[in-house]
């Protein structure tokens, strides 16, 4: 047992200018479609968990132990803890700098599992309605179609339809709604992460500073916006303790009323941006981030003081962002179509969603991508792992660390092995923690066509379906991408060819690709054609590559990237 004492006088205030914000990456990233783990009464559920390493002088839980407590599969057992590993806010944590083949041996933190395993049930912010716009709302949202089937979702086509920022929620409003969710559930979350003590009532239960700390996987304070405040810094419990000696535990009441009091003060601070966004001047971007970039006619690359960069609205256009616009960010490719994007640099995080015929370029990506809501678009990426979400005939080149992911309503997806590269991609996966050794594109594992983190009512019996997984593509139809080097001498780099190995396969159809292409080449210079009839094929052949630029759409990257 731990005694509880007040929290000393000394201690300073929390900083005036510490806003408490929840931590984004746990709902945007760490939700899983496992029907057993989403719990109705979540405390009820985890608590007799939590009781069996009560004892134990170890707090970390391997997989095996996550399958029999819950009765899931090894494999989802595993992807609970490959799914923490990516969302987890303490880099140094040894769940986070496992290698794969260590996971199952280290195990996660059981606070930082019983959060993640906690917040499972949250329900994602659906689509804002507008009075104004109610008949082009109801076409959309949440109607079903033919396009549909029988899921009450949005598919791709409808989603690009209503993916503006009229309908669809804000980084300000999904905020909001995270706020709120953690504001109906702390006192939940606080007693899961007490301790008993000797008391009576409130006083019983009772958080060390490292108990604490571990809330650090939902909230994170910073200061007029940016990151950075550690949480026992920003409180007033914990700020003067002794280093050498461990702090005093704190009653979990005290943390309840103080963390309150920060989200109810958080809550009415972008409550009043919302407020003053949406009776301000009409704009077609956010006010919760800052528009810096100076970007041509239509194209937005919006980086927030958060470390979010959006790129969206790109249509018919090339576009193209570099390593020192993205170190330490997270992007969203939202609403592009039609065009090629190459993000070539190092990221923690980057969605894709409500894009169609596009090419998307995703440099290094060292945490987690989610693709959702697209349609035609071909994504290259390497990555630690990937979720791919209501998609339709689209194809991922994929350099993975981790099985892709593939749920909700998709249809005639493929996944080949990844096929590009650029001069620094490796010294950009080296830093990010991406294995060139390890490449998993070919083993996509299945979850549920229902989302069960949505809002929506669905049809009886849809809940249980197996999503559709991804055909691999034919290696007949497998070449490599080529990135034009726009800044050649301007940011060297080590990579020469593609760093991740090629499957026997998909090798072999490229030498075979190469040799044809080499045997044509030979036969049309050895053609005993006199010098007219040569002109006559060279403006043939000039032809058909113009016809075929046009009739693909390439012609607009050559015009896009002769503007460079």
């Amino acid at each position: 047992m731990t005694d509880a004492v007040e929290p000393s006088t000394s201690a300073r205030e929390p900083n005036p200018n510490a806003i408490l914000h929840p931590r984004r990456e746990p709902f945007e990233h760490g939700l899983l479609q496992i029907p057993k783990l989403i719990f109705t009464d979540p405390v009820q559920a985890l608590t007799p968990l939590k009781l069996k390493f009560a004892s134990s002088t170890s707090l970390r839980v391997d997989s095996a132990t996550l399958a029999e407590a819950f009765q899931i599969s090894p494999d989802h057992a595993r992807l609970v803890l490959d799914t923490l590993a990516s969302v987890l806010h303490s880099e140094s944590d040894p769940l986070v700098k496992a290698r794969p083949d260590e996971v199952d041996s280290v195990g996660a933190d059981l606070r930082d599992l019983i959060l993640f395993l906690y917040i499972q049930s949250y329900k994602k912010l659906l689509p804002r309605s507008h009075s104004s716009a109610s008949a082009a709302v109801a076409d959309v949202w949440p109607s079903t179609s033919a396009f549909d089937g029988f899921l009450s979702a949005l598919s791709p086509l409808q989603f690009v339809r209503c993916n503006n920022r009229r309908f669809m929620p804000s980084q300000a409003d999904e905020e909001v709604h995270q706020l709120s969710y953690l504001q109906k559930h702390l006192a939940n979350i606080l007693s899961l992460l007490a301790e008993p003590t000797e008391g009576e009532g409130d006083e019983s239960l009772v958080l060390t500073m490292e108990g604490f700390e571990h809330l650090g996987f939902l909230i994170q304070f910073g200061e007029r916006g940016y990151e950075g405040i550690p949480l026992s810094q920003a409180a007033p419990f914990f700020a003067n303790s002794d280093p050498d000696m461990p702090a005093v535990p704190v009653p979990a009441s005290h943390i309840h009323d103080w963390l309150k009091q920060s989200l109810a003060s958080a809550l009415e601070h972008i409550t009043e941006r919302i407020s003053a966004k949406e009776n301000g001047p009409s704009s077609g971007s956010d006010q919760d981030v800052a528009m810096t970039d100076a970007c041509p006619s239509s194209i937005k690359a919006t980086p927030s003081a958060r470390g979010l960069c959006f790129i969206e609205g790109i249509s018919k256009s090339s576009y193209v962002k570099q390593a020192p616009d993205l170190r330490g960010s997270s992007v969203k490719v939202i609403n592009c179509h039609d065009s090629v994007i190459y993000i070539l640099g190092p990221m923690r995080y980057a969605t894709v969603c409500g894009c169609s015929d596009t090419t998307i370029v995703l440099g290094a990506v060292g945490k987690a991508v989610r693709v959702e809501h697209c349609e035609r678009v071909h994504v290259i990426m390497a990555t630690k792992r990937v979720c791919i979400a209501n998609c339709r005939e689209c194809v991922f080149f994929l350099g993975v660390n981790q099985r892709p992911l593939m749920v909700g309503d998709n249809h005639k997806l493929q996944v080949a092995p990844y096929n590009t590269f650029y001069a620094q991609l490796e010294e950009h996966m080296a830093e990010v923690g991406i294995e060139t050794s390890i490449n998993r594109w070919d083993e996509p594992l299945a979850l549920g066509v229902v989302d069960p983190h949505d809002s929506l009512s669905h049809p009886a019996g849809v809940s249980d379906a197996q999503a559709e997984s991804a055909t691999h593509l034919d290696p007949d139809q497998f070449t490599n991408f080529l990135i034009p080097n726009w800044f050649e001498g301007e940011l060297p780099g080590s990579t020469k060819d593609n760093p991740f190995p090629l499957p026997d396969l998909y090798s072999a159809s490229q030498q075979r690709n190469l040799k044809n292409l080499d045997e044509i080449k030979q036969m049309l210079r050895e053609a005993p054609l006199e010098e007219n009839r040569k002109r006559e094929l060279s403006c043939a052949l000039h032809v058909y590559f113009k016809d075929w630029l046009y009739a693909s759409g390439n012609i607009r990257q050559l015009y896009c990237l002769q503007g460079e």
